[in-house]
């Protein structure tokens, strides 16, 4: 199927993965406790003197006698499931129906009100494709930038990964084609931390400053390592992304990050740590989604079945926990939609419907591809709370990145699951539509 030259994928992807090591040769030391020529002798990667820390390169014995810490080095894993391009997917400008996420969180209607216009969301992630017909008149290209130093810019290297985060946030409603996002009505900006499937804390750090610098209200964080040590080897790590943070919060920039995929309570998993979405000031998001969105559901042979009437025809409801969610009541602020994601293929079945569509690319003769396709995961999860905080800040532009997060949370459904939703299941037309308390 075509869709305004722009092809739907049926190969779905698994929940993103995401494995943590230590970067040889690359560490961050604190600026504030050290001495003036501390930096004398290394590469300097990251100089960010808002809070007195640097990204620096070189031997280890170059930093001992300083407080450091080991740059983390992140690998993102996207495992194929099998090919499901046989179903019956919709015509041409019919992909918003498969869009449960959307749908669930009445997005359509709450257009009327805002798009999200005035308002800047920073995407931290593996770069976004500028050539999506869904994205081309919502990235800022201007402002887009590549940290990872490998020589290229914001478009992504290998992993689609952002593309489709992107997506989620700002989708272009405009093009007649296509999906859309909740806010695209905002200013997107893909800051790329990924050089393929690798990621270092230090660039992500760097792109956190650069979120605020910029003036970003949002910056969206569907990334992290875990197991990390919760111990004196990451301390300055972690006070790293928090003094970030911090800079972040008082800049007027919310960070928004993925809980992750491990299926861990992370209220009980003792001496370790998940980052950067256990940090102070980051907004943690668990993922849900629905088990049997339109299966089997054909519709009369133009069309599909109304997406009211799919939504009574659900095993489970939208709000369910994902399988693979990370939880626990006090590390997870919030539930959003994520994509539920089953162990195998029902037979017959459009079983790659319960996750999430967004844009994507795939590989072509000629470079890649603009394309939709599926993805689950807390990675998916958080884009969606991003969006709906850039819907808010744009009906109340004076809205602090606290006053952001405790209206989030304050008007989020309660779903009796605080274990797995934290202060509730994420309700943008609540938020919109609610006063925001001063």
């Amino acid at each position: 199927m075509k869709s305004a030259g722009v092809a739907l994928s049926g190969l779905a992807l698994t929940t993103q993965s995401v494995s943590a090591s230590s970067s040889e040769d690359r560490y961050i030391v604190d600026l504030e406790s050290a001495s003036e020529d501390v930096l004398s002798g290394l590469t300097v990667v990251h100089r960010l003197d808002q809070f007195g820390i640097a990204v620096v390169e070189g031997d280890e014995s170059q930093v001992q006698g300083t407080r450091y810490s080991t740059d983390v080095e992140m690998e993102l894993n996207q495992a194929e499931i099998e090919d499901n391009g046989d179903g019956d997917e919709p015509g041409p400008h019919k992909l918003s129906q498969l869009q449960w996420d959307k749908q669930a969180q009445g997005i359509s209607g709450i257009h009327g009100t805002t798009r999200g216009e005035g308002t800047r969301v920073s995407v931290i992630d593996s770069g976004a494709l500028e050539t999506h017909p869904d994205l081309a008149g919502v990235l800022n290209t201007d402002l887009s930038k590549n940290f990872t130093g490998d020589g290229g810019d914001y478009n992504p290297i290998i992993s689609d990964h952002g593309t489709h985060v992107s997506g989620i946030i700002a989708g272009d409603d405009t093009n007649g084609s296509g999906i859309f996002g909740t806010a695209p009505g905002t200013d997107l900006v893909a800051l790329r931390v990924f050089t393929g499937p690798f990621a270092t804390f230090g660039d992500i750090i760097a792109a956190m400053v650069f979120s605020a610098d910029i003036e970003s209200d949002v910056a969206n964080m569907s990334l992290g390592a875990y197991p990390l040590p919760d111990n004196a080897d990451t301390e300055l790590l972690r006070e790293s992304i928090e003094r970030a943070t911090d800079y972040a919060n008082e800049q007027g920039t919310l960070m928004v990050a993925a809980a992750g995929n491990d299926g861990i309570n992370l209220d009980t998993d003792g001496d370790v740590i998940s980052l950067p979405n256990e940090a102070d000031n980051v907004m943690s998001i668990s993922a849900t989604g629905p088990i049997g969105y339109r299966w089997n559901d054909p519709g009369n042979g133009r069309r599909i079945r109304n997406y009211h009437a799919a939504f009574n025809h659900i095993d489970e409801p939208t709000t369910t926990p994902a399988p693979y969610t990370n939880y626990g009541e006090e590390a997870i602020d919030i539930s959003a939609p994520g994509g539920n994601a089953i162990p195998s293929e029902p037979e017959g079945e459009n079983w790659q419907y319960d996750m999430v569509l967004s844009t994507i690319f795939e590989w072509g003769d000629d470079g890649m591809v603009p394309a939709h396709g599926w993805k689950a995961g807390t990675s998916m999860a958080a884009p969606q709370v991003s969006a709906t905080a850039a819907l808010v800040k744009s009906v109340n532009p004076d809205a602090t990145p606290a006053q952001l997060r405790d209206h989030l949370e304050a008007t989020a459904e309660d779903v009796g699951q605080p274990t797995y939703s934290g202060k509730g299941h994420l309700d943008t037309r609540a938020a919109v539509e609610t006063d925001i308390d001063n």
